[in-house]
């Protein structure tokens, strides 16, 4: 005759599953909690940064502006450079798929140039994105020198873009540098590029890829 209890409790999770799946549950619901703490304090130095003018916004604003304490703030990051580095990174991200959305529209290696270094500097004219995009700018030789790394793969997601048309590593470099000089230098002094500026910025890069020896373009 079957004994249901015993062949119940055959199946029973032992003690150490169920502990188990109780830390995977909790640990998920603490992800989830983290995840919106970091997205808030994300948000909340941007709009500080924006409301004051000011590139190196107090944490206790930070704070106050995301209704958190000073220990959620430190529970993720170490320094406000940290929280610097992280809104560099999601901005890039954000920058990264506009542009790709430019570029995919391009039917030809110099059309999709052209819309990489058009909407790169389309940064300037925004006035939302000029101002989310001024501290880091203004703060990128101190947050390079902290963060190498960080910054250095932020970076590096611009310039896949253009490795996709440009066969040479000093030729989507060139690009990167002389479309960003340009960005920083309007971000600084609170202009907008002309749209015959952003023409002569194109062109200059296109003749430079085209002329210059030992350059082959991407197939």
């Amino acid at each position: 005759m079957r004994n249901d209890v015993l062949d119940f409790q055959d199946h029973a999770p032992t003690p150490a599953g169920v502990a188990a799946e109780v830390a995977r549950r909790s640990a998920a619901d603490r992800l989830g909690h983290y995840t919106d703490e970091v997205r808030r304090l994300l948000d909340a130095a941007l709009t500080v940064m924006e409301r004051t003018g000011s590139i190196d916004p107090p944490v206790r604003d930070i704070v106050k502006a995301a209704g958190l304490s000073n220990q959620a703030f430190y529970r993720h990051f170490a320094s406000k450079d940290a929280l610097l580095v992280a809104l560099l990174d999601d901005g890039r991200r954000r920058l990264v798929e506009t542009l790709r959305r430019r570029v995919d529209r391009a039917t030809t290696p110099d059309a999709r140039i052209r819309a990489w270094i058009d909407g790169v500097l389309a940064q300037c004219r925004a006035p939302h994105a000029a101002a989310a995009t001024r501290p880091f700018v203004v703060n990128a030789t101190r947050l390079a020198e902290r963060y190498p790394a960080e910054t250095a793969a932020s970076t590096d997601r611009l310039l896949a873009l253009l490795r996709d048309d440009l066969a040479d590593e000093f030729d989507a470099r060139a690009v990167h540098e002389l479309t960003m000089g340009t960005m920083h230098r309007h971000l600084l002094a609170g202009t907008v590029p002309s749209k015959r500026e952003v023409d002569h910025v194109v062109a200059f890069a296109l003749a430079g890829i085209h002329r210059a020896p030992g350059i082959h373009r991407a197939p």
